[in-house]
C-alpha cells in the first residue's frame, strides 16, 4: 500500500527541522564532492575553491540522508538500536556527512573537529590520495557493508540481524544493486530469519529509476509488479513516492513508523509462543528522483531525476564559468550561513535532532565488532583425537571430528533464549561433507512449514543451509563483522562463486 500521513503525528515544526538537517546532510554531501577552500561559501565562490579532480556519486545521495534524518527521529522516539547498510555505497559522502554532523565522525577522527577547521579537512579528505574513499568503507562510522562490488546489502543486513534480537537492520537497496544475482537471492531473509531469537531486517527498495547510463528494471515496473515481487518472498511493501519533499518525508517518516511497530508485533508474538509461520516482514519501497535537490538542468540537459545525475552533475566547473555560478547557487539553496554558526559549528536545531552515545547509527557498536566480541568456548583439541593401535588399521574421514567438535561448539557457546554466537553457514552440504555430528546440537534454521519427511529442519535451528554460495558467505561475514563467530563450509567445485567477496572481505580487514 501507499503511505499515507493520516495514521502518525508528524508536526510542521519537526519537518521544518528535519528539512534543516538534511540540507546541512545535502550541503555537506556536495561540499566534499567539489570544494577544497571556502568550504561554507562565506566568500564568493571561484575557480581556486574547486577541488583539481571531482570525483563522487552525487544521485543517490539525497536519499540515503532523508533515510539517515529520519531514522535518527525514529531512534530518540523509541530508543531502539538500528544499523544502516547502505546498499549503493558509492553515496559514500552522505554518509560520511550524516555521521560528521552527529559527532561520531570527529570523536574518531578528532583532526575532523566540528568547526570551520574541520569542515575544510572533511572536504579535502573525500576521494583524495591518502584521504577516504568515496565508497562508504572501513573508514565511514557505523559501515560493516562497503558496496563496491553490488549485491551484498542484503545478505549483510541479515547475517547482523541473526541472534541480535534488540537490533533492527535498516537496508538501503538501491535499484541497481537489485539487478544482481545475489541481491535477487537474498530476499529470501524471511525463510531465515526467526522472531524469537534473531534481530529484524528492514529493506527499503530506492528507485530513482536509473543506474550510471540507463534505467533500471524494478525503476521502471509498476507497483504492483513490484509488490507481487516481494510479497512472493515473504515481505508486505509499503510505498512512498514523490518530489516534494514536504509531502515525502512525513510519508516516509509514518512508513518507517508503521514498520518498525510492525517488526515489534512480530516479535512480541513469536517470543510470545504464538507461531510466527505466515508473517510477512515490513519492507519500503521508495521512489524519489535521482539527484533529487541538484541541478533541474545543466546546459539546458535535463539532470535531475536522470542517470545524468548518477555521479557529478555539474562536470565542468573549473572550466565553464556558467557551470561555476550553477554550483554557486546550488550551494547556496541550503542557506549554508543557518546550518554553521560563525565558527563553522553545526548549529544546535541541527545537532538536537541526532540521537546520542551508542544510539547513534555512527556509533552503534554492532558495526564495530571487536567492541562487542567475546572469545569462543572450544574444547580441548584432545578431545577429538583417534585413538590408534596401530598404523594402517583404521580407516576414518577427516571432516566428522569437524562437524563433533562444531556441535561442541553449539552446545558449549547456547544461549538461554536459543541463540549463541556461532553458526555454520553451508550451501546444502552439511550432511554429504560429513559435518552432521552438528545436528547432534541444533537443526537446519527454516521457518517456512515442515513435512514429517524433513530431516533436522526447525524454526530455532542455528545450522544455516541455502543453496548459494553468496548468501552463506555473505552472511558469515556480516555476523563476524557484528562480534560473533561462524564457519563457512564448501569445497573446490563451488567455493569458487564467492572467491571475489573472500577477496573484498579480506581487504576490509586489512583496512
Amino acid at each position: 500500500m501507499t503511505a499515507s500521513t493520516t495514521e502518525t503525528t508528524y508536526s510542521s515544526d519537526e519537518l521544518d527541522a528535519d528539512l534543516r538537517y538534511w540540507a546541512a546532510a545535502n550541503y555537506l554531501t556536495v561540499a566534499q564532492i567539489y570544494l577544497q577552500d571556502n568550504v561554507l561559501l562565506r566568500q564568493p565562490l571561484t575557480v581556486e575553491h574547486i577541488k583539481p579532480r571531482l570525483l563522487g556519486h552525487w544521485g543517490t545521495s539525497p536519499g540515503l540522508s532523508m533515510i539517515y534524518t529520519l531514522l535518527n527521529r525514529l531512534i530518540c522516539r523509541t530508543g531502539s538500536d538500528w544499523l544502516y547498510v547502505t546498499g549503493p555505497g558509492h553515496g559514500g559522502p552522505a554518509l560520511v556527512a550524516n555521521t560528521y554532523l552527529e559527532g561520531t565522525y570527529s570523536e574518531i577522527y578528532p583532526d575532523i573537529s566540528l568547526d570551520s577547521d574541520g569542515v575544510r579537512r572533511l572536504c579535502r579528505q573525500f576521494s583524495t590520495p591518502g584521504g577516504i574513499p568515496s565508497h562508504v568503507s572501513v573508514q565511514t562510522p557505523g559501515s560493516i557493508h562497503e558496496g563496491g562490488e553490488l549485491g551484498y546489502a542484503l545478505i549483510h543486513a541479515a547475517g547482523a540481524a541473526f541472534d541480535n534480537p534488540d537490533l533492527v537492520v535498516a537496508c538501503v537497496v538501491g535499484d541497481g544493486e537489485a539487478e544482481t544475482g545475489p541481491l535477487s537471492g537474498s530476499w529470501k531473509i524471511p525463510a531465515f530469519l526467526n522472531p524469537v531469537r534473531d534481530g529484524a531486517v528492514l529493506p527499503i527498495l530506492h528507485l530513482n529509476d536509473a543506474k550510471i547510463s540507463g534505467p533500471t528494471v524494478l525503476g521502471r515496473s509498476t507497483d504492483q509488479a513490484i509488490a507481487d515481487y516481494l510479497g512472493g518472498q515473504g515481505w508486505a511493501p509499503i510505498f512512498v513516492e514523490g518530489d516534494d519533499p514536504r509531502e515525502v518525508f512525513p510519508a516516509l517518516q509514518f512508513a518507517l513508523t508503521r514498520a518498525h511497530d510492525y517488526i515489534r508485533r512480530i516479535q512480541r508474538a513469536a517470543r510470545g509462543g504464538e507461531s510466527h509461520h505466515g508473517s510477512a516482514w515490513p519492507a519500503i519501497v521508495l521512489r524519489t528522483p535521482k539527484g533529487w535537490t541538484g541541478p533541474h538542468e545543466v546546459d539546458g540537459k535535463l539532470i535531475e531525476g536522470t542517470h545524468w545525475a548518477h555521479q557529478v552533475p555539474l562536470s565542468g566547473v573549473r572550466e565553464n564559468p556558467s557551470h561555476l555560478a550553477q554550483l554557486e547557487q546550488w550551494l547556496l539553496s541550503y542557506d549554508p550561513g543557518s546550518l554553521f554558526d560563525d565558527n563553522g559549528v553545526p548549529a544546535a536545531h541541527i545537532s538536537e535532532l541526532t540521537p546520542t552515545g551508542d544510539k547513534r547509527l555512527g556509533a552503534t557498536p554492532h558495526a564495530n565488532g571487536g567492541v562487542l566480541l567475546q572469545p569462543l568456548v572450544i574444547r580441548e583439541l584432545g578431545n577429538y583425537a583417534l585413538t590408534i593401535d596401530s598404523p594402517g588399521r583404521i580407516s576414518h574421514e577427516t571432516t566428522t571430528v569437524l562437524g563433533e567438535m562444531m556441535r561442541d561448539i553449539y552446545l558449549d557457546n547456547a544461549r538461554p533464549d536459543g541463540g549463541g554466537t556461532f553458526r555454520l553457514f553451508c550451501p546444502d552440504e552439511t550432511a554429504s561433507n560429513r559435518l552432521q555430528a552438528v545436528f547432534e546440537a541444533t537443526d537446519r534454521c527454516w521457518q517456512l512449514p515442515t513435512t514429517e519427511f524433513d530431516d533436522n529442519l526447525a524454526a530455532d535451528g542455528r545450522v544455516m543451509e541455502v543453496l548459494s554460495e553468496h548468501l552463506c558467505e555473505g552472511w558469515l561475514e556480516a555476523y563476524l563483522l557484528s562480534g560473533r563467530h561462524g564457519l563457512f563450509a564448501s569445497y573446490e567445485a563451488f567455493a569458487m562463486v564467492s572467491v571475489s567477496m573472500l577477496i573484498q572481505h579480506t581487504k576490509w580487514l586489512q583496512h
